[in-house]
């Protein structure tokens, strides 16, 4: 298939774009389709699911419980993990202790 672009006006070239990006989309699912069956049936001949390889799905993070509560204001918290804030980096600073902030 063979087409013109320079012949094409802009709203034609736009249309154009816009129906070859779904048709790409398209393509990618269909393709993600197969490649799923495919595997399911792989799995299948040794016994198995394929959520019992994979998993059940999206596993969500654990939120870490927080271990330090600032002194005047108990909404602000932090979980000792990652970086200090700065309202801990203030209080260690100004000579206090970390113990001193714990819940």
């Amino acid at each position: 298939m063979s087409v013109d672009l320079d012949a094409m006006s802009k709203e034609e070239l736009q249309k154009l774009r816009k129906d070859t990006d779904k048709k790409l989309k398209d393509y990618d699912q269909r393709r993600r389709n197969e490649a799923r069956a495919a595997a399911e049936k792989a799995v299948k001949d040794f016994g198995f699911s394929l959520e019992e390889l994979v998993g059940a799905g999206k596993r969500g993070s654990t939120k870490s419980v927080p271990r330090y509560r600032h002194p005047e204001n108990a909404s602000k918290t932090w979980t000792g993990r990652g970086r200090k804030p700065g309202w801990v980096i203030e209080h260690l600073e100004g000579g206090g202790s970390l113990e001193d902030l714990a819940i």
